[in-house]
């Protein structure tokens, strides 16, 4: 049914499980693309901050991508499939619409995301990327819940 999937990845065992539930539904017939969104990374402008390398710091975050991406690519391949991969830079944008918008541009049919199904306190805190996504996507969405 569906052609293209989305699946954005952040290297967590959530989005693992995503990843599998993508692969399930692909069932080697639809294309997967892969895509891990750097946030900018924001010091705040204080005595004890002055000696943080903001570029060493800033490439730490993109090899963590990077790695996050080449693991979750290696799974598809050990399904028997292939995956494209994408860095993208939220360059200030939220997360969620980095997503619907590299959704759009590729486009997908769907976006396979992983959620933690938080709620109370800490979803208040801490947010949601899934539920930022689920509320602005273009395409149809599937929430994979964490176990």
């Amino acid at each position: 049914m569906y052609q293209r999937i989305l699946v954005p990845t952040d290297g967590s065992a959530t989005s693992g499980r995503a990843l599998q539930e993508a692969v399930k539904l692909a069932a080697g017939k639809a294309q997967l693309r892969l895509v891990y969104v750097i946030e900018e990374v924001y010091l705040l402008d204080a005595e004890g901050y002055a000696f943080i390398d903001y570029a060493a710091l800033q490439g730490a975050v993109r090899h963590t991508g990077e790695r996050a991406l080449a693991q979750a690519a290696e799974k598809v391949r050990q399904s028997g499939m292939t995956a494209e991969t994408a860095l993208l830079d939220a360059a200030g944008e939220r997360v969620a619409s980095v997503i619907d918008g590299e959704a759009r541009r590729w486009p997908a049919d769907l976006i396979v995301i992983g959620t933690h199904g938080r709620s109370g306190l800490s979803r208040l805190l801490l947010g949601s990327v899934a539920e930022g996504v689920v509320r602005g996507a273009s395409v149809p969405v599937l929430l994979v819940r964490a176990e």
